[in-house]
């Protein structure tokens, strides 16, 4: 679960630099900007909602 939980991290940081990279490159004329961002927020929901089946259906455990 550790490693998914780091790729999908990965995933969202990589996401973001493109969006990044690409509103630098584009000067704001292309809509590869708004694609890179709306990845971005779709794999935050979709790691959010991995972390609450997650921890709802006991594969994550509360340490103390």
């Amino acid at each position: 679960m550790r490693f998914i939980v780091l790729a999908f991290v990965a995933f969202i940081l990589l996401s973001l630099f493109s969006a990044l990279y690409f509103l630098l490159k584009d000067k704001g004329q292309s809509t590869r900007t708004v694609k890179a961002l709306t990845i971005r927020v779709v794999l935050s929901i979709a790691l959010f909602v991995m972390l609450l089946l997650g921890f709802h259906f006991g594969f994550i455990t509360q340490r103390l």
